[in-house]
């Protein structure tokens, strides 16, 4: 469970956050939908503890972001401007950051590897991978471990229709797996038909539920 209790940022004396107050549910696959500068990836960045709010709170499981704990114990996230390493291949790449944690096999990491549909190219360097096959690494390192809580910012950038179809059949497997699910979109037909809620969200509020 995600509480958020009178959330507000701002940057520069810029209200890039206001007021928003919500509980995202396990089990639930939730989108985020609006135009740029709306605060869609901000609200991401605050799940995530990356940033620190200028007030209000934001609870994970009943703790407290940078009181109880510094990050959510449990995520996967994909973020504007990831990179993974270039120099590596895809399962290079997922071992190195399977280090930090210690809890996915390397079976979880074939796995996932598969089920973005990257198998076939696991073994080749991604500074060799198109732009469509980062994002399904990207993805597949969101969910490889996985995390009760998933964020993703405009997951299916540059990934072709079959990889889409892949990669919504892999969020719904995660939502019965009991994850809570967060996707930020521009467009709210690209995400609805798989979400069991959409939020809207301009100049920095939740306004449509």
């Amino acid at each position: 469970m995600i509480k958020i209790v009178n959330l507000q940022k701002k940057i520069k004396h810029a209200e890039v956050l206001t007021d928003i107050n919500y509980s995202f549910e396990p089990g639930k696959i939730y989108g985020v939908f609006g135009k740029n500068g709306s605060g869609k990836t901000m609200l991401l960045r605050s799940l995530a503890g990356l940033i620190i709010p200028t007030s209000g709170e934001i609870f994970i499981d009943n703790k407290q972001l940078h009181q109880d704990i510094s990050f959510p114990p449990s995520m996967g996230i994909i973020i504007e401007n990831m990179e993974l390493l270039p120099q590596f291949d895809a399962k290079t790449n997922l071992k190195i950051i399977a280090k930090i944690k210690n809890i996915a096999s390397e079976q979880d990491i074939e796995n996932a590897i598969n089920r973005v549909g990257l198998a076939p190219h696991a073994d080749k360097k991604i500074k060799k991978y198109s732009l469509g096959m980062k994002q399904r690494l990207n993805i597949a390192q969101a969910i490889f471990e996985k995390p009760d809580i998933i964020l993703l910012d405009e997951p299916t950038n540059a990934i072709d229709d079959q990889g889409i179809e892949l990669v919504n059949q892999l969020l719904l497997e995660e939502k019965q797996r009991g994850a809570t699910i967060i996707i930020a979109s521009h467009h709210k037909e690209d995400i609805e038909p798989l979400c069991d809620i959409c939020l809207r969200m301009d100049q920095g509020k939740i306004i449509h539920d």
